[in-house]
């Protein structure tokens, strides 16, 4: 059962999200002495088959589309009129058997008042409303999304339309603006990604009451999809799932389809999951990781709270102005502080994160924005650059903090056997290692903890809820309440 519900929907968000793109927009193009007449334009997502047969797969929206219009539906335009501030969607026009198999077709009337649009239009119909509505002198401006995904390294696909090469069009401006709208939230945004924590939170809950050894990875997997979807209505998820157990917990991005959650876990095992649930385009990522028994040894306690000594650390030292590659270093020393207590590791502390060992044991960066994207715009804008040493070039932003940003603190602690041993046998690094202790954990896996925080004016709030200290974890998998009761 459930305590959650899945809130209404405000498309207040969406019209407030065109504002601020508005807002943004006018100010760079008044800055550089250039007309305010034009459109913006973006394509909404497409409705794909697989591969050549008629299977239709499930529809998610492009993020940016989702961004300005909260259309759930394919196949859409949208558009800003730069100059009057008004919002147009086109929708595609549908052939009349469309209401024998996949229902009613709705007017124009429908999406202009559920989707808070000042104009409908239908796609065929685009040249003509462009230039209908086109206040300036010569062909109308098209702005279009064109740039580059600093997570992928893919580009966004910009507009296209039959008959798009009788209008200007600009590929430059639109995207470092819009990129960077979406850096800092809105209330409204803050609420869905609440509720997007709040259920996987309690999905995270459920399936630890319900593991027990001898089951599958995709069990759990199960569990959590089964309890979002369920009680709060996300049918979709922010991503694939990690549902690792023993040495699986070392593959950073295990649950892939070449590493599907299939491992029948045992007594003894530690597990690692990071599932998030995603309701109306805003995400979750939540990682939890704990002994599949329910009992924590001693080992395992030692890397355990290694990690939650460093994301307990990085949360109550971030604050508007902190930057984000010092909270990761923050987080690596507190780790290596903690191996060289368990006498994994001997030897100063200092020289071991000169020489980058951190990164052996946490390759991967300390967290990254989220919201409509689970690795959200904007870690990278222009003037921000990515450092070049191990595990640091993994961040996915090098920002400061500013208030209502919303990133993930997710220090790990990973004993992976493809950076373990080089390093062990390196001449710089090989005189940190207790070879003695370090073959006891040869096999142990990795723990991450990994909550959602959203930056305040004075600290950050965290907006995941789950046991993390060891006693609260056990309590939780022997039947005890979430939150504890005093």
């Amino acid at each position: 059962m459930s305590s959650l519900s899945p809130p209404p929907i405000p498309m207040e968000l969406h019209a407030g999200n065109r504002k601020k793109l508005l807002e943004s927009i006018r100010r760079q193009l008044s800055s550089s002495n250039r007309s305010l007449d034009g459109f913006v334009l973006l394509q909404g997502g497409e409705e794909k088959n697989r591969y050549c047969t008629d299977h239709t797969e499930l529809f998610r929206q492009e993020s940016y589309f989702a961004y300005l219009f909260g259309v759930r539906e394919p196949d859409f335009y949208g558009a800003i009129d730069i100059g009057s501030g008004k919002s147009i969607l086109f929708i595609p026009r549908l052939p009349d058997d469309y209401a024998v198999w996949l229902g009613e077709i709705k007017p124009l009337s429908h999406f202009k008042e559920t989707y808070m649009v000042d104009m409908v239009f239908y796609v065929d119909e685009i040249i003509q409303v462009f230039n209908e509505q086109f206040k300036g002198s010569g062909k109308p401006l098209l702005y279009l999304l064109h740039g580059l995904n600093t997570d992928s390294s893919n580009f966004s696909k910009p507009a296209s339309f039959e008959g798009i090469d009788k209008f200007e069009t600009d590929l430059t401006t639109l995207h470092p603006i819009l990129a960077e709208c979406r850096v800092i939230k809105s209330s409204l945004e803050l609420q869905l990604i609440q509720f997007a924590n709040d259920i996987s939170s309690e999905a995270h809950i459920e399936v630890m009451r319900k593991v027990t050894p001898g089951m599958k990875e995709y069990q759990m997997e199960s569990m959590f999809l089964h309890h979002s979807y369920m009680y709060g209505g996300c049918r979709h998820c922010s991503y694939t799932c990690i549902c690792a157990t023993g040495d699986n917990s070392a593959v950073l991005h295990y649950g892939h389809a070449a590493a599907p959650n299939d491992r029948t876990f045992e007594d003894g095992d530690l597990a690692l999951l990071d599932m998030g649930a995603e309701y109306h385009f805003y995400g979750s990522d939540i990682t939890c990781s704990f002994p599949v028994n329910g009992k924590f040894t001693s080992d395992q306690s030692l890397i355990y709270n290694a990690v939650l000594d460093a994301h307990n650390s990085v949360i109550s030292a971030m604050k508007p102005g902190v930057n984000w590659v010092d909270m990761h270093k923050l987080a690596e020393k507190i780790i290596l502080e903690s191996l060289k207590k368990g006498s994994i590791l001997t030897g100063d502390v200092d020289d071991m994160m000169v020489q980058r060992l951190g990164a052996v044991f946490m390759p991967h960066g300390l967290g990254h924005f989220m919201g409509i994207d689970t690795h959200d715009t904007g870690g990278y804008p222009k003037g921000v650059e990515r450092p070049k040493k191990p595990g640091l070039k993994s961040l996915r932003t090098a920002r400061d903090l500013l208030e209502g940003m919303v990133i993930t603190v997710e220090p790990g602690c990973y004993f992976i056997k493809a950076l373990l041993f080089p390093a062990m046998a390196n001449a710089t690094t090989s005189k940190f290692f207790n070879r003695e202790t370090i073959e006891r954990f040869r096999n142990f896996g990795g723990v991450r903890i990994e909550s959602d925080l959203v930056v305040t004016a004075n600290g950050c709030k965290n907006m995941t809820n789950v046991p993390r200290e060891t006693w609260e974890i056990e309590a939780v998998m022997a039947g005890g309440p979430w939150p504890p009761t005093k």
